[in-house]
């Protein structure tokens, strides 16, 4: 099978490329949102994984995330619809669907994102869903939870620069719940998804199937840095008042990177596992240990 992979040079562009090249010719196609292009595709798959992330800074302009997210979403997608390509993948986010979560996330919930990343993420999903798919094609729209894996610059990252230091972790107290997301079963769903003709067109959450609190995770990273956790429960009310405070002198704790830290964000995997009708590859803990083992192999 030819596979067509669009922003293959990123994080999780190029880890597919790897998992998918014994099996199938690759073909990595840079891609930009310019007005009236035309694609034509000569291919078996398309997995569209171009666009813009989330920008942490907040320096993008709202116009950049629906010209990468959306209208070039919109411009591969048409030329899909009049190919002989048979199967079309949109890597999308859970941020499509909604900002908080309260309980487990689940395909049932009617989306509702706050931020242009997530918004222009849906409106991408909306215009695809809303095209009839000619006879023997398939379409499928995948939102990972947060990804992770080797040569990942994410939040577990900068998790691990401060345990690894012996920073004590002052949250300790907080008991939040977060789903993650190994790179190999990301590419291992993908996988199935070009492959396997029965499973069927639509939405699909991917995540590993256990959830972690924050405490989880650092003990998991203190056991592979072979070093003691070092958790401090400070009162939630102290930590509160802290992070009031942070917002008005600029401190590095303040209310927003406190409920970032702090929010539950549990996904479930439930649909995408009846689908394809196969356990993942790796658990949450060991997709976790793979990652904390190559940060530490690169100090």
């Amino acid at each position: 099978m030819k596979v067509t992979i669009t922003g293959a040079s990123g994080f999780v562009g190029l880890n597919l490329q790897s998992y998918l090249r014994n099996h199938h010719e690759i073909n990595a196609l840079k891609v930009r949102f310019e007005n009236d292009q035309k694609f034509k595709f000569e291919t078996d798959a398309i997995i569209h994984l171009a666009g813009k992330a989330h920008d942490l800074k907040k320096v993008s302009k709202p116009s950049d995330y629906y010209e990468a997210n959306f209208e070039l979403t919109k411009q591969l997608f048409d030329a899909f619809l009049v190919s002989d390509a048979s199967v079309f993948v949109f890597m999308s986010s859970v941020k499509a669907s909604s900002d908080k979560v309260d309980g487990i996330l689940t395909e049932e919930i009617t989306p509702n994102p706050q931020t242009h990343y997530g918004i222009s993420k849906y409106k991408a999903e909306q215009y695809i869903l809303s095209n009839e798919l000619p006879e023997g094609k398939r379409v499928y729209i995948v939102r990972p939870c947060m990804i992770h894996g080797p040569g990942n610059k994410g939040n577990l990252n900068l998790l691990y620069n401060i345990v690894s230091k012996g920073i004590p972790w002052p949250l300790g107290s907080f008991e939040n719940q977060r789903s993650f997301l190994s790179i190999e079963n990301l590419c291992f769903v993908v996988k199935e998804m070009i492959e396997n003709e029965s499973i069927i067109s639509g939405v699909y959450q991917v995540a590993d199937d256990l959830a972690l609190s924050t405490n989880q995770l650092i003990i998991n990273l203190c056991e592979t840095l072979e070093k003691k956790p070092n958790i401090l429960k400070i009162p939630t009310s102290f930590v509160y008042g802290i992070s009031r405070v942070g917002d008005f002198l600029k401190l590095p704790l303040n209310s927003e990177r406190l409920q970032k830290l702090t929010e539950n964000y549990v996904v479930s995997n439930n649909k995408i596992l009846k689908a394809i009708e196969k356990p993942l590859p790796v658990s949450t803990r060991e997709g976790l240990t793979i990652t904390f083992k190559s940060f530490k192999n690169k100090k």
